[in-house]
């Protein structure tokens, strides 16, 4: 909100403490101060330089210094551009805004700005974010919802703060799930195609095969036989795999259009698995690898003896089978060489359930022995099951999954039914459109308002809240200030409030200002929880706001500024649940 005004402070506070010879931090971190009379900015860069200076020499009182030196430069510096007063207090330096001309800046800037308000500039670093990653031949479930979810909000939370960001998806297209698939299709349904749900059609041959085979030695010997046609590229195999491959991706497309989700590049496992195995063998020559195979053993990288490390870290990569047969090792890894070549990134995020966070972390350290710098910019941002009510949880070989299609029927259906009792004049297509948006929010905030690392329990009573933290109270706060926008002519220019300010009207001016600091701890911690909070506390303050001060009928000032104050909180309202991937709907 002021950077260029605190960006020339902090250049005018290191210049003074470079002519004392006084050494500082190379960068000055400034944090909001409580508001009481008017906005402020605090810097505690004068303990962290009477620290540094107490490293150097004894009997240095950091407190009493740190303050010493605020006073110095406070009175070297006497005034900055953009701020009424500043000054020296606890060892702090405090720069201070009147609370007229800060309101004006807030308010302004947000009007300006619109839709890129708290858009970051262009870095010059690209970030790959690799999500959803289903298997063919599989349902999609509300366990993969949560990936798909997380992913695509940690994209938007990048691109917003200015990251080259590409979105990937890694699809698992081969190994023993899809061989059993294609068993069960040519033994029980030769020659059918898909109608209506096609991942539901695809899940129920699979369960059905996976039972046959797990409860009849015939059936599995059967399959194995089909595994063989496979490895020895059996045309009629392969081209069987390609169309019910396409099947696959046909419904997971059409699960990512209703999400409003899209990948730049799509990777497939069956274009890695070959030049995965060539890697094992140069990992073999190399020494980093051990072949046990002639024992009849698997190829393994015996990491924690590789890097002398006595404690139990990595411990041991298995990266190809005895019988000579891949694994995801064995195809992570030219996967991420792909990735760093092709693609030139420079940081990696894998978005992969808890349970991988060991093979994970043993897949980038070899990656870093193998001489790849990037492996060190590679993350996983790990996350939890999903449960319903009653720690009900989805098996996908058993057949007991939830299907997105299920969960979404579910959603529009309560959904339309609250639309209609809120607002039963709406015509129809419009309540079947606001519907909608209620059901996907609904479906997406219990996702991203839980830490990523922790179990989430879905439940409609609280997704569909429209009291509680749930996207519906954040949407229907976008609609309050829609229609408190919509019975004014026409928005006012502008200008600096003339009244003396409420106590809500600071809240919620304090808030729209924090929303690019949210954004950046968002990227940099790798939480789209901290926007999901944020934009539920401003949906609240704009709530208490909305109760307490009259828009429409105030005197023409304070109407004119409240009607800019309440543009302003629908803005970021819009841009915070955009973040989300949720809707901001203008009525409910």
């Amino acid at each position: 909100m002021f950077e260029q005004e605190l960006n020339r402070a902090t250049n005018a506070i290191q210049n003074n403490l470079t002519e004392q010879l006084i050494p500082h931090p190379e960068s000055i971190q400034w944090m909001p101060t409580p508001f009481k009379d008017q906005w402020g900015y605090g810097s505690n860069v004068c303990f962290l330089a009477a620290a540094l200076e107490a490293r150097d020499k004894r009997g240095i009182h950091v407190p009493l210094r740190a303050q010493e030196l605020a006073e110095s430069v406070v009175d070297a510096i006497g005034t900055l551009p953009g701020f009424s007063h500043i000054n020296a207090e606890n060892g702090y330096i405090n720069l201070y805004i009147e609370a007229a001309d800060y309101a004006h800046r807030v308010v302004s800037t947000i009007r300006e700005e619109g839709e890129r308000y708290g858009m970051g500039n262009a870095r010059n670093e690209r970030v790959m974010v690799e999500y959803s990653q289903p298997n063919t031949h599989k349902a999609f479930h509300v366990g993969h919802l949560r990936n798909i979810i997380l992913g695509g909000a940690m994209s938007n939370i990048f691109e917003f703060c200015g990251y080259d960001t590409i979105r990937a998806n890694y699809i698992g297209d081969i190994g023993w799930h899809v061989i059993k698939w294609i068993w069960g299709y040519l033994t029980f349904h030769p020659g059918e195609e898909p109608t209506g749900d096609v991942t539901r059609w695809m899940q129920d041959i699979y369960s059905q095969a996976s039972q046959a085979i797990d409860s009849n030695p015939e059936a599995e010997a059967g399959a194995r036989a089909m595994f063989n046609r496979w490895e020895e590229k059996d045309p009629e195999i392969i081209a069987l795999w390609e169309k019910t491959r396409g099947w696959s991706l046909d419904g997971f497309q059409e699960i990512y259009d209703i999400l409003g989700e899209h990948f730049d590049i799509l990777f497939f496992e069956s274009e890695v698995e070959d030049s995965g195995k060539v890697i094992v063998q140069e990992l073999i020559e190399r020494g980093l690898a051990i072949d046990e195979r002639d024992q009849d053993g698997p190829v393994v990288v015996k990491l924690d003896e590789l890097l002398g490390l006595d404690k139990e870290t990595y411990r041991v990569l298995v990266v190809l089978r005895s019988d000579g047969t891949s694994l995801y090792a064995t195809k992570e890894i030219p996967l991420a060489i792909k990735k760093f070549k092709e693609w030139n990134i420079d940081r990696s995020i894998y978005v992969i359930d808890v349970r991988q966070s060991l093979h994970l972390k043993q897949v980038f350290k070899l990656l870093e022995l193998m001489g790849f710098e990037q492996a060190k910019n590679c993350v996983h941002l790990s996350y939890e099951i999903v449960n319903l009510p009653g720690n009900v949880t989805m098996s996908s070989r058993e057949g007991t999954v939830v299907f997105f299609d299920d969960l979404l029927h579910e959603a529009l259906t309560r959904a339309a039914a609250i639309v209609n009792s809120k607002n039963p004049h709406l015509a129809e297509e419009t309540k079947v459109q606001v519907a909608r948006s209620v059901a996907l929010g609904a479906l997406k905030y219990p996702m991203l308002s839980v830490d990523n690392n922790k179990v989430a329990t879905f439940d409609w009573e609280r997704a569909l809240d429209f009291e509680g933290q749930a996207s519906p109270y954040i949407q229907y706060a976008h609609v309050r200030a829609s229609s408190i926008l919509a019975n004014s002519e026409k928005l006012p220019k502008v200008t600096t409030p003339s009244h003396e300010l409420t106590v809500e009207e600071i809240a919620l001016l304090e808030k729209l200002s924090l929303f690019s600091t949210e954004i950046e701890r968002a990227a940099k911690d790798l939480k789209p929880l901290h926007i999901a909070n944020y934009v539920y506390d401003l949906a609240k303050t704009f709530t208490t706001f909305y109760l307490h001060c009259p828009v429409l009928k105030a005197e023409v000032d304070v109407r004119n500024f409240r009607l800019n104050l309440t543009s302003a909180a629908r803005q970021v309202l819009a841009n915070a649940l955009g973040l989300l991937g949720i809707d901001a709907p203008t009525v409910m």
